[in-house]
């Protein structure tokens, strides 16, 4: 994949990095709706998202500015339709203007919450799934809003094919643990600790390139259905 050129695609001149904690919870549990909560879908007409009119195939939940994203699409997989899900709004519509402009025909950042399920996609429908350097809310009072819980993997192991695989990546020892304990408890798919960059064999993240200029540790995970 070419350097995206900031110039012609300049992000927005104001990026919230972070956004309402409500936008990480279920729309069913809210009173309020807060404005500018990403938009639930039950049905996706996949012919508005994607050029063959055909449904995704990989999946990257929390895809932010979208760096991974492009380069599962371009590098990893061109002939399979990339979908990327983001809470932030700016960063879905930076994406599509990229996308657009740059004619990649197999990509799409959908604005939406996976606190709110994956209802849209098939059962046995998607190869791999991307859950990588999620927010930690490492805060005890705060660990109610991480997505990754039992819920979340009922939804993962319904939408995954046979020998599916999720890829979980943090650079938290702590959030590790917890995506380690989430997967013995749901006790459906396989797991393994990934140790080196070839057993993982994919392109690195935003945050990923982050850790590695500060010389941050970080910790792998790929399950398989």
């Amino acid at each position: 994949m070419k350097d995206i050129d900031f110039n012609k695609y300049p992000l927005p001149a104001r990026m919230r990095h972070h956004t309402s904690p409500n936008f990480y919870f279920p729309l069913s549990d809210l009173k309020i709706i807060p404005e500018l909560y990403p938009p639930v879908y039950k049905e996706i007409i996949w012919k508005d998202l994607f050029e063959d009119g055909g449904a995704p195939k990989i999946l990257d939940i929390g895809c932010g500015r979208g760096l991974f994203l492009l380069k599962l699409a371009i590098d990893i997989f061109p002939n399979k339709n990339v979908l990327g899900l983001e809470v932030r709004a700016w960063c879905c519509d930076w994406l599509k203007t990229y996308i657009k402009n740059e004619n990649i025909n197999n990509c799409y950042a959908l604005h939406y919450s996976v606190a709110n399920g994956l209802l849209f996609l098939d059962e046995n429908s998607i190869e791999e799934i991307y859950y990588l350097f999620p927010d930690p809310w490492v805060k005890k009072k705060h660990l109610r809003r991480r997505a990754f819980n039992q819920k979340f993997l009922k939804e993962i192991y319904r939408v995954l094919k046979p020998n599916g695989k999720l890829f979980l990546a943090t650079d938290l020892l702590e959030v590790d643990c917890y995506h380690k304990e989430e997967l013995t408890h749901f006790e459906k798919m396989n797991w393994k600790d990934i140790q080196t960059q070839e057993e993982w064999n994919r392109p690195a993240t935003n945050k990923e390139l982050f850790c590695l200029r500060e010389n941050i540790k970080t910790y792998k995970i790929i399950a398989s259905k």
